[in-house]
């Protein structure tokens, strides 16, 4: 049942398999997560018919795609959208998603045989290295085996026949797919003046920051900074395409506030601080490729973006951020 001997290789002239069409297709990281496990779950169901998705429902009981019954012997497929590259930021993940499915299966009653990690990148070399040590180790330590179904892995499986549907919906370029307008040059950086850092201390970011446990706030300040200056300059030239653009990045960031947000309140319950979500949602926005091409703004200024949301009173960094004035 190993992805290896399932694969086949690409046909030649079939149009190649780009893992960011998610980010495109939704527009954030967020959003790309949930697409690329709606793909796995086709692809899976192709190859495998009984497999299926679980729904997350508060807790998934760490699956995401099951084949066999919750009553016997399982397989889980472990669906991480990390991109471009795996590293050892994604490790903690990692553990703790193949911990999570573990325990579920000791406290449900039923037994895991096999835990296969789906991820639309490759890793490098430092934690490919820690992969191999640590799936060796957990096999012994557990009983089970641990399989890795990388973007070539994924890419081989994606061009069997019996999975062409698959690649057709969601990486076919020729099935509806807009062609990627050029970048617009981006505004340049300017530094924050001393004067205009002190007056920004009483900013509502900067306090919702401070409600958080932030003590450094020096860069968010220059981000907010740069940000405001190109939202003010797009709203008085008044260009229909300038205006457009900066109102979808602005959509685009507080929905990857949003979904942060909304994950994070459940995982800190009891942690009104929510440790991570700041980070979390800026690393999204930096990462992101779906920006509208007409915004000249680079990564300082897309942060920016979102500090202009919560300075807007639309977004915060702690549970209780709307008693926050």
């Amino acid at each position: 049942m190993t992805a290896t001997a399932a694969a086949t290789s690409l046909a030649s002239g079939e149009p190649p398999i780009n893992f960011a069409a998610h980010q495109m297709r939704t527009g954030n990281l967020a959003g790309a997560r949930d697409d690329f496990e709606q793909m796995l779950a086709m692809l899976l169901a192709a190859i495998y018919p009984g497999a299926r998705a679980i729904s997350a429902n508060p807790g998934d009981w760490g699956i995401d795609i099951l084949l066999g019954e919750l009553s016997g012997l399982v397989v889980i497929w472990q669906s991480k959208y990390f991109w471009p590259i795996v590293t050892r930021a994604h490790q903690g993940q990692i553990r703790e998603s193949f911990d999570s499915a573990v325990a579920a299966a000791a406290r449900n009653g039923y037994r895991l045989a096999q835990w296969v990690l789906c991820v639309p990148a490759s890793m490098d070399a430092p934690t490919a290295q820690w992969w191999d040590n640590w799936r060796a180790r957990r096999q012994r330590e557990t009983g089970v085996q641990i399989e890795l179904w990388h973007e070539n892995v994924l890419r081989n499986l994606l061009v069997k026949p019996d999975c062409a549907h698959v690649r057709r919906h969601f990486y076919d370029p020729y099935a509806g797919a807009r062609p990627v307008p050029a970048q617009t040059p981006r505004v340049p950086l300017r530094n924050l003046p001393p004067e205009d850092g002190a007056v920004l201390e009483d900013a509502l970011f900067v306090r919702q920051l401070r409600a958080a446990g932030h003590t450094e706030v020096g860069a968010a300040k220059r981000e907010y900074f740069n940000a405001d200056l190109l939202a003010r300059e797009i709203l008085d030239k008044r260009v229909p395409e300038e205006l457009e653009a900066l109102d979808e990045a602005d959509g685009m960031v507080h929905g990857i506030w949003e979904a942060g947000f909304n994950h994070h309140v459940i995982k800190f319950r009891d942690n009104p601080l929510l440790p991570g979500l700041h980070a979390a949602v800026m690393h999204e926005i930096r990462e992101s490729t779906a920006f509208p091409a007409g915004l000249r703004a680079g990564p300082v200024h897309k942060c920016g973006l979102m500090h202009r949301v919560v300075e807007q009173r639309r977004a915060g960094w702690v549970a209780h951020w709307r008693e926050l004035t």
